[in-house]
């Protein structure tokens, strides 16, 4: 069977009416994710081109780029997220408990749901015991923070045919690589069913700037014009909207006032219901089996 089989097709009109908690109209939850790149090998992705056109090893200045995130940049949107008390999901690699403990720890004194982002950041085709990495990513994620991840996200949003099975069979039940509709559905596995969870490339820092190229204040407008429209039509049914940040690109001091006005915005509406990925996940679940 083909991994696009798994997921059957469904209309977006032909869902079932779904009502969120308090009778909102719109779920948004906002994903920060926080990775480790190492400088010994070539960099996930670069905003400095090698001298020449020739790919040197080390990379410092992309590294650099990526470890300004780190440093400097989660701060302010930590600040953003919590002097704001929205709910957040904390997208981090398994190895960054080790790696950048005090970043880790900070997610966790924020009271965020930590969601598996692979064990380091890199392409799941790349692995060589991808269940391994897998189960090192959870494990580690646990023993630091005392529980286990419900939910994933591949790095770079890559799968293999078997990565949603072992994801079900280490105990994930919600993943968001699948950016496929505006609401959950789920895909069978031997180990149970897993839960999509609507993620974005849209709204995604990555997309907007490092891909894009776009001027500082577009991840607002583009953040705004999505949000008005997913927030009318949960007039009829609910909807899901996503934010997706890192800390070396939405944290740098040109763009992290459109990250705060853009949470502004949305918070500004009665309507929104801040979730994490496991209260979507369990939301639809819920709902699902109501309806």
């Amino acid at each position: 069977m083909a991994l696009s089989d798994r997921i059957p097709y469904q209309a977006i009109v032909d869902r079932p009416r779904l009502t969120l908690p308090d009778g909102k109209r719109i779920a948004v939850w906002v994903i920060l994710n926080a990775e480790e790149w190492l400088i010994e090998g070539a960099m996930p992705r670069t905003v400095l081109s090698p001298p020449m056109g020739q790919p040197l090893l080390p990379d410092v200045p992309n590294w650099s780029w990526h470890e300004y995130g780190m440093r400097s940049g989660f701060w302010r949107q930590r600040k953003a997220l919590t002097d704001r008390n929205i709910p957040t999901t904390f997208a981090i690699n398994g190895s960054v408990c080790k790696s950048y403990p005090r970043v880790a720890q900070a997610g966790l004194d924020a009271g965020w749901e930590f969601m598996g982002h692979g064990f380091r950041q890199g392409p799941m085709q790349r692995l060589e015991d991808q269940e391994d990495a897998i189960k090192r990513a959870l494990d580690e994620i646990e023993a630091f923070c005392g529980k286990r991840p419900r939910s994933w996200e591949s790095p770079g949003l890559t799968e293999t045919e078997d990565t949603l099975d072992l994801l079900r069979k280490h105990g994930v039940e919600y993943v968001a690589d699948w950016v496929i509709d505006d609401l959950p559905q789920e895909i069978a596995t031997p180990f149970g069913d897993i839960t999509t969870i609507p993620y974005t490339v849209e709204t995604n820092d990555i997309t907007v700037y490092a891909l894009q190229g776009h001027e500082s204040d577009v991840f607002l407008k583009r953040g705004r014009d999505q949000f008005d429209r997913l927030y009318a039509e949960g007039a009829d049914n609910a909807r899901v909207m996503a934010i997706s940040i890192h800390p070396y690109i939405t944290g740098a001091p040109h763009r992290i006032r459109y990250l705060e006005e853009l949470l502004d915005y949305v918070g500004g509406h009665d309507g929104v219901a801040w979730m994490t990925a496991s209260e979507i996940g369990d939301w639809y679940t819920t709902a699902m089996s109501a309806s």
